[in-house]
C-alpha cells in the first residue's frame, strides 16, 4: 500500500493520520520524538507494511509482476493497489477522492512543523502534481513511476510498471478486490486493539 491507502486506512484520526503518511521516513527510536497519537499512527503504518507483504494475494501478485521489477516488485505492487483503490474510491468513501486528496494536503501543511525534513521535501511536488488523485489515472501512475525509476539506487525498470500494468490489469485488479477488504478489517481491528 502507498500513499493513498495508509492515509486512508487512518479512519478519521488526523494525527494517525499523519504518523501513518510519515512513517517510512521514521527510523528507529525516532519513533519517541512524536506524540503518542502520531506514534499510533507510525505503528499503524508498520502493521499495514507486515499485513500486505506477507498476505498470500498479494504474493502472488508479486509473483507475476517479479520478472519486470525483481527487488522492487513490493514497491510497484503498493502503487497498484493504490491505482484500484483511487480507481475505485467511491466504493469506499462517501467524499470524492479530489477532496479527500486536498483535505489531507491541507491537513500535511498545517502539519509541516512535525513532518521529518525528507516529507517537508516531497510534499510540494506531491501536492503540485496531485499524487493521491492521480492514482487514478495512468498518466499519473506515469509520472509516480518516472520519478521512482530516476531515484531508485538500481536499475528497477519502473519507467515500465504503467505498462506491465496494463497488459496485467484483471490479474491486478482481482488482487486489489480479494485482499483490500480483508486489510480494512485487518486496520480497523489494529486502531481499535
Amino acid at each position: 500500500m502507498n500513499f493513498l491507502a495508509h492515509v486512508y486506512l487512518s479512519g478519521t484520526n488526523q494525527n494517525s493520520m499523519i504518523g501513518n503518511f510519515i512513517a517510512d521516513s521514521i527510523k528507529g527510536k525516532e519513533i519517541l520524538e512524536y506524540s503518542p497519537e502520531i506514534q499510533e499512527g507510525i505503528h499503524l503504518h508498520r502493521f499495514i507494511d507486515h499485513y500486505t507483504d506477507t498476505h498470500p494475494v498479494i504474493s502472488e501478485g508479486k509473483k507475476i509482476i517479479s520478472p519486470y521489477f525483481g527487488k522492487y516488485n513490493a514497491v510497484v505492487m503498493d502503487i497498484y493497489m493504490d491505482h484500484f483503490l483511487a480507481k475505485d474510491w467511491q466504493k469506499y468513501s462517501n467524499v470524492p477522492l479530489t477532496a479527500y486528496a486536498l483535505s489531507i494536503y491541507s491537513l500535511l501543511q498545517k502539519n509541516n512543523n512535525v513532518l521529518p525534513e525528507r516529507v517537508q521535501e516531497l510534499l510540494p511536488y506531491m501536492i503540485r502534481q496531485d499524487w493521491l488523485s492521480n492514482y487514478a489515472n495512468f498518466h499519473g501512475m506515469e509520472q509516480v513511476f518516472r520519478g521512482m525509476s530516476r531515484r531508485a539506487s538500481f536499475v528497477s525498470h519502473m519507467e515500465d510498471a504503467t505498462k506491465v500494468l496494463q497488459l496485467h490489469y484483471a490479474e491486478m485488479q482481482k488482487c486489489f478486490d480479494l485482499f483490500f477488504p480483508e486489510l480494512v478489517i485487518a486496520a480497523q481491528n489494529f486502531n481499535e486493539s
